[in-house]
């Protein structure tokens, strides 16, 4: 993926509230100087009792070929909370594509997720209460690269973490983007229009 550049404000680490969360969505860029180190997550949270409970059951058992969903754990037997699963935007059809989405990736989606709790983002009494869908971009050119997984699992992990923070915290606000909306052009759309793409 080309890189893109974001100058939205940054999340707050602090959530509105613990009252009941029904529905929040978020996405996050962090990326590294090579191309392939681009995370870009884009995440749902909500509680199970609601509408991103019944969509997490239904990914969890509607499996497709190319795009298994998983949870996101620390380790084989060790599932972090809230229960988080993870969803690739790409389809995976090669093996080391799928040691790295399903190893470094999937660790540092984990590791994001309990800096979210452990940030105050995701209030820690509701950590067995809501489920995080978090839909993740590998840039595929990462089965041609000779890569390094400590920077790969580092944007994966802030990436997911800022997510879930501007999820929990509306961000960015309709303010902020009504007065932004023509000072934020879109990177490929950009592209395009200067004839790069």
């Amino acid at each position: 993926m080309a890189k893109k550049k974001t100058t939205a404000k940054p999340a707050k680490t602090k959530s509105k509230g613990t009252g009941r969360i029904i529905l929040r969505t978020g996405e996050a860029l962090v990326e590294a100087e090579p191309a392939w180190s681009a995370a870009e997550p884009e995440v749902i949270i909500g509680e199970f009792d609601g509408p991103v409970g019944y969509a997490f059951a239904n990914l969890i058992g509607n499996q497709v070929k190319g795009h298994t969903k998983v949870f996101a754990i620390l380790n084989s037997d060790v599932q972090v909370k809230p229960a988080t699963i993870m969803v690739s935007k790409v389809t995976v059809n090669n093996e080391k594509y799928t040691n790295i989405l399903m190893g470094t990736v999937q660790a540092a989606i984990a590791h994001g997720v309990l800096d979210a709790v452990r940030a105050g983002s995701i209030p820690k009494n509701k950590a067995n209460d809501l489920g995080i869908i978090v839909s993740v971009w590998l840039d595929p050119s990462i089965v041609d690269v000779d890569y390094d997984p400590k920077l790969l699992f580092q944007t994966n992990r802030e990436a997911t973490a800022k997510a879930i923070a501007k999820a929990m915290n509306n961000e960015p606000s309709i303010d902020w983007l009504l007065k932004n909306q023509e000072s934020v052009p879109h990177f490929f759309h950009q592209l395009a229009l200067d004839g790069k793409l």
